[in-house]
């Protein structure tokens, strides 16, 4: 039986201070792995260390700024001694008609959702390399599977991050470095707070998911672990939907199965 250990393994996570990105950091640092929470908040990121048992790590950083990927990559090479996981989670959200969208918005979701991944993973590749082994997992969105309204903006961040994926498993593959994406559906989180208060939502949602529940956190960050391990060992390119059926099962527009 494969294990899913990550002892003796380092990782970062951005977006590591609530949500998605703190369950993913807990559940590293349960399978044995020493943690960089990178986020905005440091007291949010403070929080979840707190949790943590494997001497984890806390980086503020902003990575709209065009140089903040460089110096977290720095920073958490010099805590950890070097990175065998990295998790892009931290990511902009936009729920907007096309009327809208203007160049500033489209700008700020670009910077933070597809050019700091990605300068993120051009910093931290090289001592992957060196160690022979890596695993870049970054967080994409049903809304880059499939069409989701009001969407457009955000859905083109997270299908260019999945076609970024796939290239750099060819470009990294031969240096022993793994690079897959997670696509999420709809996760019960602070973001959804406000929509979930309006009449009608809750019902909808579980109408759209095959397994007919909203998803946790938890259930995202079990799949990171797994793509960070050695049970995953021959998986690389991959966009992986853990959204309970609800991009390859309905129709998000009307909610129809």
């Amino acid at each position: 039986m494969t294990s899913f250990s990550l002892e003796g393994r380092t990782a970062l996570v951005t977006g590591a201070s609530r949500g998605i990105g703190a369950a993913i950091a807990v559940a590293l640092d349960r399978a044995g792995a020493r943690v960089a929470l990178a986020a905005r908040s440091r007291d949010g990121l403070e929080r979840v260390a707190a949790e943590l048992v494997n001497r984890p790590v806390v980086l503020e950083t902003d990575l709209a700024d065009a140089a903040a990927p460089a110096r977290l990559a720095a920073a958490a090479e010099a805590e950890l001694g070097r990175v065998d996981v990295l998790v892009n989670n931290a990511a902009l959200g936009a729920r907007l008609l096309l009327a809208d969208l203007d160049a500033a918005l489209i700008d700020r979701l670009y910077a933070v959702n597809v050019r700091a991944p990605l300068l993120l993973i051009a910093a931290l590749a090289p001592g992957m390399a060196a160690g022979g082994r890596g695993s870049i997992i970054s967080l994409s969105s049903v809304s880059g599977v499939v069409g989701t309204p009001h969407r457009s903006a955000y859905a083109a961040t997270k299908g260019a991050i999945d076609a970024a994926t796939r290239s750099l498993a060819i470009e990294l593959g031969p240096q022993g470095i793994r690079v897959n994406t997670v696509a999420p559906g709809v996760v019960d989180t602070d973001m959804w707070a406000a929509n979930k208060a309006i009449d009608g939502v809750v019902a909808l949602v579980e109408a759209q998911t095959a397994l007919r529940r909203w998803s946790q956190p938890e259930d995202i960050a079990d799949v990171v672990v797994f793509l960070a391990s050695e049970a995953a060992r021959f998986v690389t390119g991959e966009t992986i939907c853990a959204d309970g059926g609800m991009a390859r099962t309905l129709d998000l527009y009307s909610g129809a199965g």
